[in-house]
């Protein structure tokens, strides 16, 4: 049995802590693509850890995780964040770590390069905007694996490979100075760091299919998916190309991890109750007034990786049928309700029209998108704090209607609201 987690939104809408709600029903929690540009916080006991590369299952000790074959891996930072967590008491977690093989490897020089890429992109757009990357080499590294010039975890643990390994990697890096012109990096510092660091890594590398097929098939385990971003920051289906560089949708989770559609059983959708963006493209619902710095400052807005400030709006279910009609959901989590609480209206986005005419979809032209009208319907708000209620029957009748109101508008139903920061701050309806 397969189930999976996906950002619906722009990211950042709580999904680690949803999987660390349900990963004590699970045997295996899986990554499927991304890379260290992702970020969920989870806290437990009172310790806030901060996952980016690696699955948040960890903090559960019976659980196995793995590192999917989409997803990139810049490895000085896969055992950063993995000593990170270990000094906060988190144990056992190298027996229980697993990378695939058959996953591309981020260098230091493409994060370099993804910085000066950056900076060619802002300078050749009209309004010299930057795409908003969180420099992490993703990008890079993802464009050297469609070009079929990467280098993938086995090429660096293979101790028959290091010549080829050696050889790749100086040819990457040519290819890099060809393109950008030269700047400072040590070549042989870096090849050194690798002689070392192919040895670390070798005991947590597996062949990630056979891993997920005998998971699957033979052992008969219970397997989460965690997905990374979100889908409007989809390659194929964002706001490109203010998006991230891999597949965030469902489609990514089979091509990520080699495994079948028919695998896959529910796939949980999680919605913040309002809307937040970081970086630049067209955000339909933003506020660029007091109710949309209200929302910034009263949800702590700031995002996990970058720790940039996040664009704040209202909910808008444009977005979140687009997102549905992709990803087929089958039940939502809304978080972060607890953020309206004091908003006397609630305001949601529920129709686009361009040019007086209604637009039928999300529009993939983004001088549309900043060009759209917003169609708001007004909820009344609730004024009551939530955050200590424990049951669902408990909410105020104002917060139930808000979101009865996006089940009916989406068609999927809601099976866990969130309410405040706190591990155990879930409602399951």
């Amino acid at each position: 049995m397969v189930d999976v987690v996906l950002g619906s939104q722009w990211g950042d809408e709580g999904k680690g802590k949803l999987v660390d709600l349900l990963v004590d029903h699970y045997d295996i929690v899986a990554r499927c693509a991304g890379g260290n540009n992702a970020g969920h916080t989870i806290v437990v006991d009172g310790i806030k850890y901060d996952f980016h590369m690696l699955p948040s299952g960890l903090v559960n000790k019976h659980c196995l995780n793995l590192i999917g074959s989409g997803v990139v891996i810049h490895v000085p930072s896969f055992f950063k964040e993995l000593e990170t967590i270990e000094s906060k008491g988190l144990t056992g977690c190298r027996s229980r770590l697993f990378v695939s093989s058959r996953a591309h490897l981020v260098f230091d020089f493409h994060q370099r390069t993804d910085k000066l890429r950056e900076l060619e992109l802002s300078g050749a757009s009209k309004d010299g905007k930057n795409i908003g990357t969180t420099g992490k080499g993703i990008g890079p590294t993802y464009s050297t694996k469609a070009s079929r010039s990467g280098l993938r975890v086995h090429h660096l643990i293979n101790e028959d490979g290091w010549e080829y390994f050696e050889t790749q990697f100086r040819r990457l890096f040519e290819t890099r100075q060809k393109r950008y012109g030269e700047f400072d990096y040590d070549v042989e510092a870096e090849l050194n760091k690798y002689k070392q660091l192919r040895k670390d890594l070798k005991p947590f590398v597996v062949d990630s299919v056979e891993f997920m097929h005998n998971a699957i098939y033979v052992d008969k385990k219970r397997v989460l998916i965690e997905g990374a971003n979100a889908l409007m920051l989809d390659i194929d289906f964002g706001t490109y190309p203010y998006v991230t560089s891999s597949s965030t949708s469902i489609g990514g989770v089979c091509t990520g991890l080699g495994i079948p559609p028919n695998t896959i059983k529910n796939i949980y959708g999680v919605v913040k109750a309002y809307t937040t963006r970081v970086g630049e493209g067209p955000f339909p619902t933003e506020q660029l007034n007091a109710e949309g710095e209200k929302l910034q400052t009263i949800g702590a807005e700031f995002g996990v990786t970058t720790g940039r400030k996040r664009r704040c709006g209202w909910l808008d279910l444009v977005v979140l049928k687009y997102s549905t009609w992709i990803n087929g959901y089958t039940a939502l989590n809304i978080t972060k309700l607890d953020v309206l609480d004091t908003f006397k209206e609630i305001p949601v986005g529920v129709k686009y029209s361009l040019k007086g005419k209604e637009l039928k979809s999300f529009p993939e032209d983004l001088l549309d998108l900043g060009k759209v009208e917003v169609e708001y319907v007004t909820l009344p708000g609730w004024n009551t704090d939530i955050t200590k209620i424990k049951e669902y029957k408990d909410l105020p009748d104002n917060a139930k209607a808000y979101l009865k109101y996006i089940e009916d508008f989406v068609g999927v139903p809601v099976e866990w609201v969130g309410t405040g920061p706190a591990r155990d701050s879930m409602l399951h309806k």
